[in-house]
């Protein structure tokens, strides 16, 4: 390390003194570039080393290295840290990847009780057997380093995504037979009569809400308060008082709901919904219905009333898994973000009545809910 009487003055351009300037008034700059920056500003005009220790309070090695760095490479390299070459990971790439292996299994694979793993019971299994499997640098790691070796490698083994496994071997098939049906329903007014229908064709999407829960309140609700309560108080405590199921057709040339409140789901409450649509439509009319492949829809007694009406209807089948597919779940997801949403009841009857209720008010300005995308594989 050269002598003060040896080092050179630091002669700093204009637009270098701006920027040192700028950076050792900074709030958000790294704090060792701010003191250097100080440092260099401080000894190009003039200050001594001694003065500078004095002023700035910092140690004369500190203040020697700074100048030194910038005499010799420039004010931007004393700035800077001096390389180093790293040390060697003391945990192994081997090491690494045998955590990942282990996170990539469950932990009931090796004889636990959980069915995923928490970052803390990793990090406690990979410690108790590193040792054996040969990476004893792994024995103290705790849960920040299992976390780091995860997230380097984007592993969440503590998460679950859900996917859905297509598991109809005809399902492009019978998505394109619905998607056909929507655009045929697209390219044509209500009823669907032209030159080439000498029947007037209706399309209904049926399917059915299972599980709707009568939930009855154990206390009264209160209401919101102006300056004192922002919004509705509801006691924590419910009553059950069962479940029903909402069994439901929406026309999609006129957006009308026809819907059942049944307590079950079996064929004689879907038939009791096919007559409903019987009675409705004109009698030289067919009604094309798109509905899903359950037990209740191709029963033997359904079945049976489907041949006491030949020509009447149409089915058109959603493929399994495929229940985006209809639209009356547009319906069923118009209700449960509406009426049904936060609704409390004294009995069963009573949300037979709500839920026909609001179904009405639907109805009363229907929506006539349109697919609009066709390119799934249709020609």
């Amino acid at each position: 390390m050269a002598r003060k009487s040896e080092r050179p003055p630091l002669v700093l351009t204009a637009q270098q003194r701006a920027k040192l300037q700028d950076l050792s008034a900074s709030r958000v700059a790294p704090a060792r570039e701010v003191e250097r920056a100080k440092v260099m500003l401080g000894y190009a005009d003039g200050v001594s080393i001694t003065e500078l220790q004095r002023r700035l309070g910092f140690s004369r090695p500190m203040i020697y290295r700074c100048v030194d760095k910038a005499l010799a490479a420039g004010v931007q390299m004393g700035l800077k840290d001096k390389y180093h070459r790293p040390h060697e990971p003391e945990i192994s790439d081997e090491a690494k990847a045998w955590v990942v292996s282990i996170a990539c299994t469950k932990p009931k694979v090796h004889g636990l009780a959980a069915e995923l793993w928490s970052i803390s019971a990793l990090a406690r299994f990979v410690g108790e057997r590193a040792q054996a499997a040969g990476f004893p640098r792994l024995a103290n790691a705790g849960k920040s380093t299992v976390w780091r070796i995860l997230d380097d490698n984007d592993i969440k083994p503590h998460k679950i995504r859900y996917y859905l496994e297509k598991r109809d071997p005809d399902f492009d098939r019978k998505m394109q037979e619905v998607l056909m049906v929507y655009r045929d329903v697209s390219l044509y007014t209500e009823g669907a009569v032209h030159d080439a229908r000498p029947n007037p064709i209706y399309t209904v999407s049926v399917d059915e809400k299972p599980g709707v829960q009568a939930i009855g309140l154990t206390a009264p609700d209160l209401p919101p308060v102006p300056g004192k309560a922002a919004s509705v108080g509801r006691d924590y405590e419910y009553v059950r008082h069962g479940t029903v199921s909402i069994l439901a057709g929406i026309d999609l040339h006129s957006g009308h709901i026809f819907a059942n409140i049944e307590d079950r789901h079996r064929s004689i409450e879907f038939i009791r919904l096919l007559k409903q649509l019987d009675a409705h439509y004109p009698e030289d009319a067919i009604i094309r219905v798109v509905l899903d492949n359950h037990s209740a829809h191709i029963s033997k007694e359904t079945m049976a009333y489907l041949s006491s009406r030949p020509g009447r209807f149409e089915y058109v089948h959603t493929p399994k898994h495929g229940s985006w597919l209809n639209l009356i779940e547009c319906a069923f997801s118009k209700m449960a973000r509406t009426f049904l949403r936060h609704i409390r009841v004294t009995s069963k009857d009573d949300l037979k009545q709500r839920i026909l209720k609001g179904i009405a008010e639907i109805n009363a300005s229907p929506v006539v809910f349109r697919w609009n995308k066709f390119d799934l594989g249709v020609a």
